[in-house]
């Protein structure tokens, strides 16, 4: 038996993937690395390499995430670390995501996975930045903060899933190990 390099994230509605596809089309002239629109995910925990035989109790973890179906405000644009070295560029989420990344995390360390050392922040991934001149990244600063107010609309967070992560050399595949529904 293997690892195999895992995460828990929740999946965001294709609609929305679709604007922010569109959104995504407006910086192809910079030299960045766009998310692939079909795999724009918000990750809760980032599991890393784990053995096979440990899914099962990850699975069974995750059956007891206590956490209610939400609805999440899904806008802003923001970047990782800042302005001026962006390398993340992302999507805010604004919902209860805060208690679900929580629990998820608490019912994980007994496992062995630690906590996050930084605050939690909702987002999903649009684009990398490996490297680019100081000229486009003043360009690329100014053009996030002009949409930085992006509205998308909303989306029901209704569910959680266990993902594999292949990394190819033409980017990751995500495969779902485990679904699980959220209760009231």
């Amino acid at each position: 038996m293997g690892d195999i390099r895992a995460f828990i994230a929740v999946d965001i509605p294709d609609d929305l993937k679709e604007k922010i596809g569109k959104l995504q089309c407006g910086f192809s002239e910079f030299n960045i690395k766009l998310v692939d629109q079909s795999l724009i995910h918000l990750t809760l925990k980032f599991l890393g390499n784990v053995p096979e035989d440990g899914i099962t109790s990850i699975c069974d973890a995750l059956d007891l995430v206590e956490c209610a179906p939400f609805s999440a405000d899904i806008g802003e644009m923001g970047v990782f670390p800042n302005y001026r070295r962006i390398k993340v560029v992302w999507i805010g989420a604004k919902g209860n995501f805060e208690k679900l990344q929580n629990s998820v995390e608490s019912l994980l360390c007994p496992l062995g996975f630690e906590r996050e050392n930084r605050a939690f922040s909702a987002h999903f991934t649009i684009a990398r930045v490996k490297k680019i001149s100081n000229k486009d990244q003043a360009l690329l600063s100014t053009r996030i903060k002009k949409q930085s107010n992006v509205n998308f609309g909303k989306m029901n967070v209704d569910r959680i899933k266990l993902k594999k992560s292949t990394l190819t050399p033409k980017g990751p595949i995500y495969e779902d190990l485990y679904v699980k529904k959220l209760i009231s």
